[in-house]
């Protein structure tokens, strides 16, 4: 019988100063080298931010994106796809989307950033130590991303979105019904013990989210993820269910003492535990490419 095809996606660092994630990579070469061996150990997709090399902080660099996201397509098949907006985050369309546009155009990127509602981040904790006192509040409103999602759709990016409360699914399954073009998403469930935001990771939480994924957006891939969050003990219910698996320094726990590669690795051997087998970015391609067909059809 043959292995359930599981994704792994790897996100290598996120927005997080070194302060709170010490093991990240900021430069491009460093990008580049935790990207390659990410994949070598199971990884299909390889998700990084755009950071300043000297302050760390996110930019908009489409030079940077394209030379980390070469570099390792250079050495080994991979989607590998950037967030790549300034901070705080424009309400223009044309703004967020400026660099994966850019990208887009030369030819560089398969998969954009897309994130389908508002929520409050904050920690569970205290807000003050990451935020500020009131903590901070992402805003996705209705225009910016329905104009985001037609940028999408007409430059030809597939949206890959992070799904921080269960309404973002029912939002992202909406833009994808309404808007002509716009190729499958990949819908992402955030779940986290350090936030506030969705559920906490427990398998009831996948349970629910991936009900509410057949409900609204039946046949589209979806994937578990998180922030400050360990996924390892859900990958059972994950694979059971038909769900994939994203890891990485972005979403661990803060002052994480593991890198990349043992955390895509530690999720590649939970998935073959639990019945599955890592799919390669060939495979993960082919998938979609049968999501997208059958949309069209």
């Amino acid at each position: 019988m043959a292995r359930k095809k599981v994704w792994i996606e790897v996100a290598l660092n996120g927005a997080w100063p070194r302060a709170l994630q010490p093991n990240i990579p900021v430069t491009a070469a460093e990008i580049i080298a935790e990207g390659v061996a990410c994949v070598n150990a199971g990884a299909a997709i390889v998700h990084a931010h755009t950071l300043d090399p000297v302050s760390g902080r996110q930019n908009t660099d489409p030079d940077n994106c394209q030379t980390f996201i070469a570099g390792i397509q250079r050495q080994v098949d991979a989607i590998v796809y950037p967030t790549a907006v300034g901070l705080p985050m424009p309400d223009d369309a044309a703004l967020r989307c400026a660099t994966t546009d850019e990208l887009t155009r030369r030819g560089a990127l398969e998969w954009g950033v897309l994130d389908p509602g508002s929520c409050n981040f904050s920690t569970r904790e205290s807000a003050a130590n990451l935020f500020g006192s009131d903590g901070d509040v992402y805003i996705n409103g209705p225009r910016v991303l329905r104009a985001s999602a037609e940028r999408a759709a007409q430059n030809g990016w597939r949206p890959a979105y992070a799904c921080y409360e269960p309404g973002f699914i029912r939002e992202g399954a909406k833009l994808y019904r309404d808007i002509p073009g716009l190729k499958t998403p990949v819908f992402r469930f955030m779940l986290s013990s350090g936030f506030t935001f969705c559920f906490p990771p427990r398998d009831w939480a996948v349970e629910a989210l991936a009900k509410l994924m057949a409900e609204e957006a039946p046949g589209a891939p979806w994937m578990v993820a998180g922030l400050h969050v360990d996924l390892i003990p859900l990958i059972p219910a994950i694979v059971a269910l038909g769900g994939h698996v994203r890891v990485g320094l972005e979403d661990a726990a803060f002052q994480c003492p593991r890198g990349n590669v043992e955390l895509v690795a530690e999720a590649a051997d939970a998935i073959r535990a639990a019945g599955g087998e890592p799919a390669t970015a060939t495979e993960v391609r082919a998938s979609l490419a049968m999501a997208d067909a059958t949309r069209v059809a």
